[in-house]
């Protein structure tokens, strides 16, 4: 994943309104009316929130008749999870390292 990307990525998820959007969908696709409803917000501003989440790569809807449908797109989410699982390995090995020297060091003291 770009640099880029991830920072679109964590940008759009870090709105409270766009990460329920993301975790409501985690269960299935869902028309925007029903997404919108636990909101209070206007429909314009919360479609204002879906645009973002469809620039980022996150959401993709589909209009059938007059009702617009919205689904996950969990390709990004997959990605971050990765850069997430990396940056775990590396504070992990960071820390393990922290606790060998401390564990050194306390040995030396005694």
């Amino acid at each position: 994943m770009s640099q880029q990307r991830l920072d679109l990525v964590f940008a759009t998820l870090s709105d409270a309104t766009r990460r329920a959007v993301v975790e409501r969908l985690a269960g299935g696709p869902a028309s925007v009316s029903e997404l919108a409803e636990p909101h209070d917000m206007a429909l314009p501003t919360f479609m204002r929130h879906l645009k973002v989440l469809e620039d980022a790569g996150l959401v993709r809807s589909v209009k059938k008749g007059r009702v617009r449908t919205c689904h996950i797109e969990a390709a990004p989410l997959m990605e971050v999870q990765g850069w997430l699982a990396w940056q775990r390995q590396v504070w992990e090995t960071r820390l393990d390292r922290l606790d060998a020297l401390a564990l050194s060091l306390e040995k030396n003291t005694t």
